[in-house]
């Protein structure tokens, strides 16, 4: 099916099962522990053995030479694979000759080899008795050092409208910022983990992945097989953020290592590993210059953002959100990469947007600061209902100003004093914050596979991933809304690569494109019913397990008789996202604490209003916004993964020194979505909400501390020593 003229009224619209706040269907499933997960997939295969990976030691060089004699010669030890014995490996789209390095070394625990053992502790302890002999090399590990040879992206060209320059020169009012985000670890629950099995020329393979048709073609590549012989399996993820798109180390050496060993073989990465091995979020150093006239309409907005990754890889986009969210005659927008012998920066939750709106929604609130005006009224004063790059394109749906207004008057903005440090409660220093967000709406082709039987229960199946967010839910009320039946006569069979593909997990695509493809599928199996009951597919309504045209009533299973009805379509979408620009917006609203004496700050409530299509499960939408709202408190006050500027490696590469919040740190949340549909986005009118709910938060805490303290930090995180010593006394 191809979406490209606008929905209108569809059986979606019905609204009886899809958007009702539904608990998750595979809830008891993993509160009783019956989920596998990669790791704990004990039964799908005999004999499995384990695979520890080995890691380089430095971060830049080569190795001389490996002595793997007494590692051979460990209890246990079945294979060990590196890349001297691995044979040819093919060039996967993202690089994939990085995930086992020799005799190059690019970065620090860079995965070198594989050795497999009978048990985890007999690999492991083998590992620990391997040799290398590296040859040093002098590297690159800090980005500010790194940033005055920093180049233009191939990947994006400086964009500019107008005379940026002089609008800004002549602008009455100025405001020339820097600011300054750290790398960022995925931080998951569950690591990156596989196993791999081999039968003949057939590799089969249980892991942790948020893309199932990408790591397949990649896998596929990389061994030199076809991709018809490779199979993906990952039904259940523990959270991957952006941090499983792509074939990392532990898939490749599960199936390298089993190929070795003629064993099944799983492996997992250890926690340092997910910091220094896997991919994180890079480090960002941002210019923001605004010009506005008295009355608070900007008339020049520049934003400029330096960040590193290794040679061959792209920026952080951080300037993205800034094209959007504000109208502005004259701008200018530039993304300079810098090469840093780092682990790679790769995509992490909202990525680009993240961590520019830490950097632009600061700068919005020092403008409005400079200006003397309500920062939400500066905000709305500088809406804009058109792409401000591209005016005669307009937005399918923004309700920013109506996300800020709400919010505001929800919150109690009102009670705000826009004089910094003045409400006081004891030793607390209390002040309140806003931000706003935006996060564009990506749309992907995606399939499914739809059974009926004659009972008139419905199987879905597609390649569709469930990393935590609902998944299995969403799509099931789909099926059931589309197909007149209850959500518990809806199977969803998700994470196979025998399955129809799928938009797949990431990028805030995942929820409105899979549920518009098994849309598409249930319209044919819906043609394909009313057609067999000799019914109008053009009049037949779907409703109570029955097929209705007139007076006419027939059971929906007697249409699929013994054999049952199998049909299969996707989604694929016309040129609606190029005529229209489709975004989601927030309002994030927080009040802070902070200690007079210490610095401390402790977050005391928030709140998101959050304007993203219709929304097909309040309930897990909820949780998803909630979650990113937390993930936000940890980008503004805790979380930096600590570069060592002489060994090149992130210091704190474990739960215990990379500190994430916790439940203490966590105070009441509410959320709020605008009532809203969307007919350019899709069939379900939806959009996305995974990552919106993160966009923006960070600069409302730090606007918050700012209006408690009267201290502007403009440094990630807003940790306690850079606010000691700037602190009002007590009176």
């Amino acid at each position: 099916m191809k979406f490209d003229t606008p929905a209108t009224t569809n059986p979606i619209d019905q609204m009886k099962v899809v958007g009702q706040p539904l608990s998750r269907i595979e809830g008891p499933l993993k509160t009783a522990g019956r989920a596998p997960y990669a790791y704990e997939q004990h039964d799908v295969v005999p004999h499995q053995a384990y695979g520890h990976v080995l890691v380089a030691a430095i971060a830049k060089g080569r190795i001389r030479g490996m002595d793997l004699a007494a590692a051979r010669a460990a209890p246990g030890v079945l294979a060990i694979v590196t890349a001297a014995n691995a044979g040819a490996l093919g060039k996967g789209a993202m690089n994939t000759a990085r995930l086992l390095a020799g005799p190059e070394i690019e970065h620090y625990h860079q995965a070198i080899g594989v050795v497999v053992a009978e048990s985890f502790e007999q690999a492991r302890a083998a590992a620990a008795l391997v040799q290398v002999d590296y040859a040093e090399a002098p590297g690159a590990h800090d980005l500010a050092a790194a940033r005055a040879a920093a180049v233009v992206p191939r990947s994006r060209a400086d964009s500019t409208l107008g005379d940026f320059a002089g609008a800004f020169a002549a602008a009455p009012v100025q405001l020339d910022a820097t600011y300054t985000t750290p790398a960022h670890s995925h931080a998951m629950m569950e690591p990156h983990a596989s196993l791999a099995a081999w039968d003949g020329d057939s590799l089969v393979v249980w892991t942790s992945n948020q893309m199932i048709d990408w790591t397949v073609g990649d896998l596929a590549r990389t061994l030199a097989m076809p991709k018809e012989k490779v199979r993906l399996i990952s039904p259940f993820i523990g959270g991957g953020f952006g941090g499983k798109l792509f074939l990392r180390a532990d898939t490749l050496l599960a199936a390298l290592g089993a190929r070795a060993a003629r064993r099944p073989v799983k492996v997992a990465l250890t926690r340092p590993m997910i910091a220094n091995n896997t991919t994180h979020r890079p480090a960002t150093i941002q210019r923001i210059r605004i010009g506005a006239t008295p009355d608070g309409m900007i008339t020049a907005i520049g934003h400029e953002s330096w960040s590193g990754n290794l040679a061959g890889g792209k920026p952080e986009n951080a300037v993205e959100q800034t094209d959007l969210l504000y109208a502005g005659a004259h701008r200018l927008s530039a993304l300079r990469l810098a090469v840093v012998d780092l682990p790679e920066g790769n995509a992490m939750r909202a990525p680009g947007e993240a961590p520019g709106l830490m950097a632009l929604e600061i700068a919005m609130d020092e403008m409005a600061e400079k200006l003397g005006i309500d920062p939400v009224a500066f905000r709305v004063l500088n809406d804009t209902q058109v792409d401000p790059e591209q005016p005669a394109r307009r937005f399918s749906q923004r309700q920013l100003v109506e996300c800020l207004q709400q919010g505001a008057a929800r919150f109690g903005w009102e009670q705000r004093d826009p004089r910094p440090a003045q409400r006081r409660e004891g030793r607390w220093l209390i002040g309140l914050g806003v931000a706003a967000g935006l996060r564009n709406n990506l749309t992907m082709k995606s399939g499914a596979r739809l059974r009926l039987d004659r009972q008139g229960q419905v199987i879905v199946e597609t390649d569709m991933t469930d990393i935590g967010t609902g998944s299995y839910t969403i799509i099931a009320q789909t099926a059931a809304e589309m197909m007149g039946v209850g959500i518990d006569q809806v199977t969803v069979r998700l994470g196979d690569s025998r399955f129809p593909v799928s938009a797949g997990s990431g990028g805030q695509w995942g929820a409105n494109s899979a549920t518009a493809g098994v849309y598409a599928a249930c319209v044919k199996l819906r043609e394909t019913v009313a057609q067999r009951l000799g019914l109008d597919p053009a009049l037949a309504v779907f409703a109570d397990g029955q097929v209705r045209v007139g007076n006419r009533s027939l059971p929906l299973g007697q249409a699929a008789g013994a054999e049952g009805i199998v049909v299969e379509d996707s989604i694929e979408y016309g040129d609606l996202g190029r005529r229209y620009q489709q975004s989601t917006f927030a309002a994030h609203f927080v009040e802070a604490a902070v200690d007079s004496a210490t610095g401390e700050t402790r977050i005391r409530r928030m709140l998101a209003v959050c304007a993203a299509g219709r929304i097909l499960n309040p309930k897990t939408a909820r949780s998803q916004v909630i979650g990113a709202m937390t993930m936000g408190v940890g980008a503004a006050l805790m979380e930096e993964l600590a570069v060592d500027r002489q060994r090149g490696f992130f210091v704190n590469h474990d739960l215990a020194s990379y500190e994430v919040p916790v439940h203490a740190d966590i105070p009441h949340q509410e959320v709020i979505f605008l009532d809203e549909t969307d007919p350019m986005s899709s069939p379900m009118k939806a959009k996305g909400i995974g990552e919106l709910g993160l966009c923006g938060v960070a600069a409302a805490i730090a606007n918050a501390i700012h209006n408690a303290t009267g201290t502007r930090l403009r440094d990630y995180p807003l940790t306690l020593d850079k606010l000691i010593g700037h602190l009002p006394a007590l009176a």
